[in-house]
């Protein structure tokens, strides 16, 4: 091999040595993780046969640990009885979470429930992986409750999820205390 062909071949190994080394400290470093989250989505277990969905998808930023009301993301939501019923889609405007529970509040912005735009609901989740459960702020009203609800606030998660329907994930939430 001449001179300049080994010149040629080192400098072609330095370089995809430096170019691996580089992606290798690249690919070290990891991903910022979001304060909190909570996504996915399952149906409800009713006996009647009803047709009960809820879907999430609520982010806290790494930046805004110390400040739950600053979650974004939305939420929907629907329940079905012989034809009849409603949905409901609300902007998130709270997210905390622990362990594998999760409450989250919005404010309806869609929806062909009467009287329900604008008012504030809140829903719980409990991520038991194959056995989810659920919970909401109206659990105990005749409709969504007031529209005064304060942010995060919601019931413990009482209702089963259909078999082989929830994926929910919980991020925990980890502020500093």
């Amino acid at each position: 091999m001449n001179r300049r062909t080994k010149t040629a071949v080192l400098g072609a190994a330095l370089l995809l040595t430096a170019t691996a080394a580089a992606s290798a400290t690249a690919s070290d470093t990891p991903p910022v993780r979001e304060a909190a989250a909570l996504t996915g989505t399952a149906k409800l277990y009713r006996s009647a046969g009803d047709d009960i969905t809820f879907t999430f998808d609520a982010h806290l930023a790494a930046e805004d640990t110390a400040d739950p009301s600053k979650a974004t993301g939305s939420f929907e939501f629907s329940h079905y009885l012989n034809g009849e019923g409603a949905r409901a889609k609300a902007r998130v405007d709270c997210l905390v979470t622990g362990g594998k529970v999760a409450v989250v509040s919005g404010v309806i912005t869609e929806t062909d429930l009467p009287g329900a735009k604008g008012k504030r609901v809140g829903v719980t989740v409990h991520d038991l992986g194959e056995h989810d459960r659920l919970g909401y702020s109206w659990a105990a009203t005749k409709d969504l409750g007031p529209r005064n609800l304060p942010k995060c606030v919601s019931s413990a998660p009482f209702e089963k999820v259909a078999e082989g329907t929830g994926d929910f994930t919980v991020v925990p939430w980890n502020p500093a205390l």
